[in-house]
């Protein structure tokens, strides 16, 4: 198969944390032909949908993960078997566009995730689909109603941005706090812009389950705690990363996400558990394979590129 990847530059990539660059090599040592672009390669001219592409090379190598070849045009219907859409947020106007030419190739080519499910699935909002299973849960832009949330659930809560990852932009709110007007209009740029807040969890201090689901199935789950006092367990901030079996409440978290999931077309899904409450639901560049892999022992990159070898 041809794999495209369209994703942030190779300069990016951290050889032993990156999912992105475990799919690419799993698949290149599969023996696929696996292809590089930026959301900015990607073109429609008349009937025609392509990418400005370079052909990708991968090795363990931390000084350099992934070289690249010259760049030439790629058909995305006719020369392209499947196009995985691994950008990371922010999700913004070109990841939005982007996702609009990729919906040229529908029909034709598999779509890694699916770009109208990607359009749908905001990461935080997606979640508030499933008010049972969540943590209290407020979408707003407003101060006070969102100063009024805080005081209802116990004088403490947590804020983020709607379209940022890795625990960009989260902040803990407190009832009393001289810097809670500050947080709030910080993050949602002076009551302008919705965002999340969320009740504070206490059991975070237990760390932040990552669930890892291909096509609705459980595939592999880690779980991340903080360090060093911040309230963020993410990997990209330095979240330690131990393993993680699933409780009752992560296997019902799981089967009743997985249908929806399925009709949207969300194949490669990372959810975020915290005491067994959904958090998140992460479908631009879920995280964790690598590290999944290591802690079970076993290949799931593999088991992704399997299921896209069926799926083509």
């Amino acid at each position: 198969m041809r794999i495209l990847f369209v994703m942030d530059p190779v300069s990016t990539v951290l050889v032993d944390e990156d999912t992105s660059f475990a799919l690419m090599l799993e698949a290149q040592n599969r023996g696929h032909a696996v292809e590089h672009c930026l959301l900015r390669d990607l073109f429609v001219d008349g009937d025609h949908v392509g990418a400005r592409a370079r052909a990708a090379t991968c090795q363990r190598d931390p000084a350099e993960p992934i070289t690249l070849g010259e760049p030439r045009d790629l058909d995305l219907r006719a020369d392209v078997d499947c196009v995985f859409m691994r950008k990371d947020p922010p999700f913004d106007v070109p990841y939005l566009w982007a996702c609009q030419v990729l919906e040229h190739a529908r029909g034709d080519t598999l779509l890694i995730n699916d770009p109208r499910g990607l359009r749908d699935a905001n990461e935080k909002i997606y979640a508030t689909y499933f008010p049972e299973l969540m943590p209290a849960t407020l979408i707003s832009s407003d101060k006070e109603r969102i100063k009024a949330f805080v005081a209802r659930h116990g004088g403490r809560g947590v804020i983020k941005p709607l379209g940022m990852m890795g625990g960009h932009g989260v902040f803990l709110m407190k009832e009393g706090d001289p810097n809670l007007n500050a947080t709030i209009e910080t993050t949602t740029v002076g009551g302008t812009t919705l965002a999340m807040a969320q009740e504070f969890l206490p059991s975070i201090k237990d760390g932040d389950k990552r669930i890892l689901l291909l096509d609705g199935e459980y595939l592999g789950s880690i779980n991340r705690v903080a360090q060093g006092g911040d309230l963020r367990s993410n990997i990209h901030v330095g979240g330690r990363v131990e393993g993680a079996d699933l409780s009752e409440d992560d296997r019902r978290i799981v089967e009743a996400l997985a249908p929806r999931l399925k009709a949207d077309g969300l194949v490669f899904v990372g959810l975020d558990v915290i005491g067994g409450r959904l958090t998140e639901v992460n479908v631009t560049s879920p995280t964790g394979i690598q590290q999944a892999s290591r802690i079970s022992g076993q290949n799931l990159e593999a088991k992704v590129l399997e299921w896209i070898e069926r799926a083509v």
